[in-house]
């Protein structure tokens, strides 16, 4: 009978392990989406963010941030400076961090797209840290670190108020829509690319310089999805991890699928073109749309899921560039801010138990709102004091001159591509 317990242990460990390095991998499908998306004489500049937010994020989150985020504690826990010990669980601690950290990584590296082509790098590595040591950590802290948002106790707040607690299952809200509210709120801060806005206030599009290696972006990020999403399961062996693991794979899968065929359908209709670059973020949308309700969805529900994030991406993205007059180059606000928000909520519509269409009780709906609402409100309220206040500072932004001849040179002393 141990035999087969640690056989049991030793397979949900590599399977978590593995889950963690396709999370990673995921980290180069941002840089090259993110690269793609954007112009030539900035290509270093991404890459360099985007290799930063891993590299130092992980070393930060292993500091404090892992600490903070599962440390025990109501509403902030407690911070164990470089030592991990603290967490007990059946699984091997210093796996169970490596995969938390790879989530982390992704919440920030969300932001360096939608501020590209006009941030200098030193302020964009002093965001880096307080993502990874405060904003991420403690919203992660009340959730997935069994916080008050999912502490389902008899007489907790969300127990009393809805008779449920949130569901995120694998970081809708928890990791996407912390980035892309961080992400819409220092684009705003920033200011549009030199250029993005005529005199007469209109949109001008300045368009990417590699959709190949944006196309190759989202196929690594999708790839990636399944570690991000089943590996959430945290194990694989037992027939119920099977099938769970299973299920999640299917309707991450179709999610994705249904988010890119709406949002080309819908290009091609509004705009008379099936945009590739429209289409690539579609994919994207349903992604992390069904991202939070992937393990309680049925497969039509995830179809669903993903068509209105695939739908409702290209509608703000029009919206936050026509409306807002706030320059995301790369739409990460749409894709992860508004379509985690959106995602978490449908998930309160089609969960096959506790969802309003199966269930005909709003409880469950009820706390998936509020829950996003307020993870929402703590990252767009944190990204504004973060960034406003490195702005009074030091200054965001580069000069008119940097940003015109581009940061690569500048910033970094070579170039991604030589002639």
């Amino acid at each position: 009978m141990e035999n087969i317990t640690d056989l049991a242990l030793s397979l949900d460990t590599v399977w978590m392990l593995l889950a963690a390095m396709l999370v990673f991998f995921m980290q180069p499908g941002f840089a090259m989406v993110e690269a793609g998306f954007t112009r030539t004489k900035n290509t270093a500049n991404i890459l360099m963010k985007n290799l930063l937010d891993f590299s130092l994020g992980s070393i930060l989150f292993w500091a404090v941030g892992f600490g903070l985020m599962f440390g025990a504690g109501g509403f902030i826990g407690e911070v164990h400076l470089f030592d991990a010990s603290f967490f007990d669980m059946g699984l091997p601690i210093e796996g169970f961090l490596v995969f938390q950290t790879v989530f982390c990584a992704t919440a920030a590296t969300i932001v360096s797209g939608a501020m590209a082509e006009r941030t200098k790098f030193s302020m964009y590595l002093a965001y880096t840290v307080l993502i990874s040591v405060l904003i991420y950590p403690i919203s992660g802290h009340w959730t997935w670190g069994g916080g008050w948002l999912m502490n389902g106790e008899e007489g907790s707040f969300m127990m009393s108020t809805f008779g449920t607690t949130f569901h995120d299952f694998a970081g809708s809200t928890i990791v996407h829509s912390v980035g892309g509210w961080v992400a819409l709120v220092g684009a705003a801060i920033i200011g549009p690319r030199i250029g993005k806005y005529g005199k007469d206030g209109k949109s001008r599009a300045i368009p990417g310089h590699n959709l190949t290696v944006a196309c190759l972006g989202v196929f690594i990020l999708w790839f990636g999805w399944f570690g991000f999403n089943p590996g959430s399961q945290l194990a694989a062996s037992g027939e119920e991890n099977r099938i769970a693991i299973s299920h999640v794979f299917l309707t991450t899968n179709l999610a994705a699928c249904a988010g890119g065929f709406t949002s080309l359908a819908l290009a091609w209709f509004k705009y008379k073109k099936p945009s590739l670059s429209l289409t690539l973020n579609g994919v994207l949308a349903g992604l992390v749309g069904i991202t939070a309700g992937c393990d309680l969805v049925n497969p039509a529900g995830a179809v669903i899921i993903g068509a209105i994030c695939g739908t409702a991406m290209v509608f703000a993205v029009e919206f936050i560039d026509h409306v807002l007059k706030i320059d995301d180059p790369v739409g990460a606000s749409s894709v992860h801010g508004v379509c985690g928000f959106l995602g978490t909520i449908l998930t309160g519509f089609f969960a096959t138990e506790e969802g309003l269409f199966f269930s005909g009780n709003a409880n469950f709906l009820g706390a998936q709102l509020f829950g996003a609402l307020v993870v929402s409100c703590w990252a767009a309220s944190m990204g504004y004091v973060v960034f406003k206040g490195l702005d009074l500072v030091h200054g965001l932004r580069v000069s008119p001159r940097v940003e015109e001849e581009g940061l690569d040179i500048y910033e970094h002393g070579e170039t991604a591509y030589n002639s």
